[in-house]
């Protein structure tokens, strides 16, 4: 099966018979690309091209992740399977991984030396926390404590330094002097949580054609029993929800040049799209790279993004973020001396290496689950009023990564990840007025969108967006704004049945 499916890639790859559409990825466009020769772009080019004929499923379309995309059976593990394309070697590390991202870690000091380093201040104690079966968070249900969603904060620069820093992107952004940059509301034994918030809705009814109607709920939060004394005045808070961790690999390995060749900031095409690159500094060279991941594409790498949730989701140091307080500020005394659980018999930090390794690569192979329902003529339908209506100006549907790529596993791949790994501004619907970095207060990163269709059989609730407001994926959609506002309109004035197979054809994703 492996063998026959990395064939299957290579031939759409290297002289597939799709379709030679023009593409926002044509030849010219991978010039940018320094992997491919001069042959290979013309091909590449045509097999990224957007699909033209929506009477059958394109080539290889199933296969989301390409070699690497699981076809085990659909059940509550369906995000949870290695690439299909690894080594058996690299399986061992990638179960040696899952373990540590299932670890429950404990308070300092504790007879697990190994699993000491909890906190003190904390929002969950291990990553599955957050990404139970490695998918989607939700807001919390009615009297429940809130885990995988909680409150980013920021403040705006308040002096000259701390201007210099964000104009040079030394830093993102400028943390909540006395709460640091997430509120957490957990705590080990003997210390208080930051605080809890609260979460109140406003309906909005959103009229559809045909007689139906939407009712979006709107969220605002409000933070209380605040432990550490009052926040700064002009505190920024925003919500997010765990994203699922499925194709991150895949993800880090599209080429630069091809987020590059998307972009187009100042909309000289003129369609209404300004999707914009990241900027960010690579913690390790110092030099500005592309950020990919994260609500605000405000990390440039996966150990980036899974050292960050070391430290400020679950406060365990690692070599990457070494402070073995986490998010605890300086302000707040009694959080820094806590003990910690370095332990110098087994290296410098809470987390020493190899963890980071093993997490990362466990985290770089989540596989992707392959299509359902491609070939159904309603799922066909919604395709192509997805291709009609304009969706695919953010959501790009395909790329072929890099034969760079730091893992074999991820080079030269045919995916339909659907995104552009770029920022766009979604309006004030969904604006959080919290900028990070090259992202302003309205601007997210186009979410990929493969496996979304499975979030109810893996994570048991519907709920979508940066704070899981939208309670399907309907509601998703009504919540697009800005540069998406003409899409969003066109599926307001869809018939029922039209609408009806745009969201079927997400479900199939």
């Amino acid at each position: 099966m492996k063998s026959a499916v990395r064939s299957a890639v290579a031939l759409a790859v290297f002289g597939s018979s799709c379709v030679g559409a023009s593409s926002v990825f044509a030849a010219d466009a991978l010039k940018y690309r320094d992997d491919l020769t001069p042959k290979d772009r013309k091909r590449v080019a045509r097999v990224v091209a957007p699909g033209t004929d929506f009477s059958k499923p394109e080539m290889f379309e199933p296969m989301s992740g390409g070699a690497a995309t699981s076809t085990k059976l659909i059940n509550r593990d369906a995000y949870s399977h290695f690439s299909a394309n690894i080594t058996f070697e690299e399986e061992q590390t990638f179960k040696i991984g899952n373990g540590l991202f299932r670890k429950m870690w404990a308070s300092s000091p504790s007879s697990t030396q190994a699993s000491d380093g909890l906190g003190p201040l904390y929002n969950a104690r291990s990553c599955q926390g957050c990404h139970l079966k490695d998918g989607r968070g939700r807001p919390p249900l009615a009297g429940e404590d809130a885990v995988s969603l909680f409150l980013r904060l920021s403040i705006p620069p308040q002096n000259s330094e701390q201007e210099a820093a964000l104009a040079s992107k030394a830093a993102l952004r400028i943390p909540e002097p006395t709460y640091g940059g997430q509120f957490q509301t957990f705590a080990v034994t003997g210390l208080s949580g930051e605080g809890r918030f609260d979460i109140e809705l406003e309906e909005i009814e959103v009229p559809l054609n045909g007689g139906e109607v939407a009712v979006l709920q709107k969220p605002t939060y409000k933070v209380r029993d605040l432990g550490f004394g009052p926040m700064h005045a002009d505190t920024m808070i925003s919500p997010r929800v765990a994203p699922p961790m499925i194709g991150m690999g895949l993800l880090q390995a599209i080429h630069p040049g091809d987020i590059e060749a998307l972009a187009d900031p100042e909309d000289q095409d003129g369609d209404g799209i300004s999707g914009k690159v990241s900027r960010v500094r690579d913690p390790r060279s110092g030099e500005l790279t592309i950020g990919r991941f994260g609500w605000k594409a405000s990390n440039p790498t996966v150990r980036d993004q899974a050292a960050d949730a070391f430290s400020g989701d679950i406060g365990i140091g690692t070599p990457d973020r070494p402070d073995p307080y986490g998010d605890c500020t300086d302000a707040q005394t009694d959080c820094r001396k806590r003990p910690t659980g370095e332990q110098t018999q087994l290296g410098d930090t809470e987390a020493p290496d190899p963890v980071m390794d093993l997490v990362t690569f466990y985290s770089e192979n989540l596989a992707v689950p392959a299509r359902r329902a491609f070939d159904d003529p309603v799922v066909l339908r919604g395709k192509e009023l997805f291709h009609e209506i304009g969706c695919i100006g953010c959501h790009n549907p395909k790329f072929v990564t890099s034969r760079k790529a730091e893992n074999k596993a991820h080079r030269f791949q045919l995916i339909w990840p659907y995104t552009d790994m770029l920022l766009h501004d979604m309006g004030e619907g969904l604006a959080d007025h919290r900028p990070v970095g090259d992202a302003s207060g309205s601007e997210w990163r186009t979410p990929p969108l493969w496996g979304i269709g499975l979030t109810e059989t893996v994570n048991d609730h519907t709920r979508f967006l940066h704070d899981g407001r939208a309670r399907n994926l309907l509601e998703a959609v009504l919540w697009h704004g800005g540069e998406a506002q003409p899409a969003r309109d066109q599926v307001v004035e869809l018939s029922p049945a039209d609408r009806a197979a745009l969201i079927r054809f997400l479900e199939s994703l």
